[in-house]
């Protein structure tokens, strides 16, 4: 078993407790990807539980309450009589959602989901102990309520795939199984021994007013590019090894002449990537009639390092929002309950597109790098596209048409989400983020970069074959030997998707890094 199957094994195997505190990132990853079961801790319990004494108070006087004895968004100057109000909570859920679209993807879900009831268990939200409790109990049942692409304005909340997941603790609306069996929400809860919820004053607008899909996407969407920053560099390595180029610009002293942090670190990673070549060395003499790279290689470190500084400042962004309680109205400390804004997405939604263009202009230098490979006037003296017998065969050619129609693609998805807004509600909510939207998109573009640094991965290694007898540092030879356990070395030409998409899942999984890794240990 791999390093990383055992680490996902036991993944499967842990239990996420939420208390009153924020969840981890890794917390989020265990529970989306790996299944985790959760359960709530007792301090939270006791939270939940204290703030919904305040709220059945509440209840119980004459004066209008926003959620508790009043309709919602523009419909809040109804006062709705007691005998309603659970009607009023109920229809509130299945009105709302209004999701339509393909299906959003299992992750995602439970992600959402268990950022949701994070903020259950601050105690700021109203709700009964019980209805977390069942929420919980979805998430370690493996059951996903089917969830649709459209729906949500990133304000208010992501208000239609919370409510989707709040309908099925309703026992309504469809979800699929641990197995992914689509099923009517009240047969699952059956076969799970769950029961059905039914929803008081204040808890199906506790449930749906939260930036938890578009937090939950930003979260994974995190948690990739940190491994795909330090595949980027590893890729940037082994091209401009492979493309005889010189590692002399990214000496430290020179990083430090312009200090960005990320730049210092990507720098340091191609350093270490590049070490004891014998390829660079075949050159690095006082013969070499080189003077400068192009700028795909030597501004490698310049571009990975504003990405990484990109990155850090989304994830403090995403640290913040994971120890927030998001919800209107919320029940304050000393016992109050405010209305206020925390649900719009702002925040959220500029680093989700900050993050789309990195994506994008991460892969348009990778794709870059790729092309000049194919190119006898600038690949120094490797064959035209790294074909074996060139104009009978083709060679990589049309691998870097798909990296040029992802870059396409990726360019289109870095235009702003947050810079639109559509007025809702009447005009009451007449601002909105659209940070759902952002992450959707920041998904796609998260894809599209691993695909294309796995063709530029599967590119260069090819290249480093065909410079030998020279060869290359041990952590590309490494990598190269990684790709080379599911992708044959250089030959006449194959058919190249199914090769392209084991450099892909060799990406994904992070199995080049983990390569490069154990040959010269952890990179930044």
């Amino acid at each position: 078993m791999t390093t990383q199957e055992t680490t996902a094994a036991a993944d499967r195997k842990a239990t996420v407790v939420v208390g009153v505190g924020a969840v981890s990132v890794a917390d989020v990853v265990h529970v989306a990807r790996a299944g985790a079961a959760v359960e709530l801790s007792g301090e939270a319990l006791e939270a939940i539980a204290t703030s919904r004494e305040r709220i059945e108070r509440l209840a119980e006087e004459p004066k209008p309450v926003y959620g508790v004895s009043t309709g919602f968004g523009a419909l809040a100057t109804r006062h709705i009589p007691v005998e309603l109000r659970q009607q009023l909570q109920k229809s509130l859920v299945r009105s709302h959602a209004a999701g339509s679209g393909p299906e959003v993807e299992r992750e995602v879900i439970r992600a959402l989901m268990l950022l949701r009831l994070s903020t259950l268990a601050t105690g700021r939200t109203g709700v009964r102990p019980e209805v977390a409790e069942a929420y919980a109990a979805l998430l370690t049942a493996g059951i996903t309520p089917v969830v649709h692409e459209y729906g949500s304005l990133g304000c208010s909340g992501d208000l239609a795939p919370l409510a989707h997941v709040a309908l099925a603790l309703m026992g309504e609306g469809t979800v699929r199984d641990a197995e992914g069996r689509s099923m009517p929400a009240a047969e699952a809860l059956a076969a799970a021994g769950i029961t059905p919820v039914e929803l008081a004053e204040k808890e199906g607008l506790a449930l749906i007013n939260g930036t938890d899909g578009m937090l939950g996407q930003l979260v994974l969407a995190c948690h990739d590019l940190r491994n795909l920053l330090k595949l980027a560099d590893i890729t940037a390595a082994m091209s401009v090894e492979a493309q005889l180029g010189t590692d002399r610009v990214f000496a430290d002293d020179l990083q430090q002449l312009r200090p960005h942090s990320g730049q210092a670190s990507a720098a340091a990673n191609m350093r270490r990537v590049l070490a004891d070549s014998g390829i660079v060395a075949s050159h690095a003499g006082p013969d070499c009639t080189r003077v400068q790279d192009a700028y795909s290689l030597r501004c490698a470190p310049q571009v990975a390092g504003g990405a990484r500084d990109t990155l850090a400042h989304a994830e403090s962004v995403a640290a913040t929002e994971l120890a927030s309680a998001v919800d209107n109205p919320v029940v304050t400390p000393d016992g109050r309950v405010e209305s206020n804004g925390n649900f719009h997405g702002a925040p959220v939604a500029y680093v989700l597109d900050f993050l789309a263009i990195v994506a994008a202009d991460l892969a348009s230098i990778s794709e870059r790098r790729t092309d000049r490979f194919l190119d006898p006037a600038r690949n120094h003296g490797l064959t035209p596209f790294l074909a074996d017998d060139p104009g009978v065969d083709s060679g990589h050619m049309i691998a870097q048409y798909t990296q040029a129609a992802i870059v396409s693609e990726l360019k289109r998805l870095a235009a702003p989400a947050s810079a639109d807004s559509i007025p809702s509600s009447a005009m009451q909510e007449d601002h909105v983020s659209m940070g759902w939207s952002g992450a959707r998109k920041l998904r796609r573009a998260v894809d599209g970069l691993t695909r294309v640094l796995a063709v530029e991965a599967l590119t260069a290694a090819r290249a480093l074959d065909l410079r030998a007898p020279l060869q290359p540092s041990p952590a590309s030879a490494a990598v190269r030997d990684r790709i080379r356990e599911e992708v044959a070395g250089p030959g006449t030409d194959r058919h190249l998707a199914p090769e392209i998409e084991s450099a892909v899942e060799l990406c994904r999984t992070g199995a080049l890094v983990t390569a490069a890794e154990e040959a010269i240990g952890e990179l930044a």
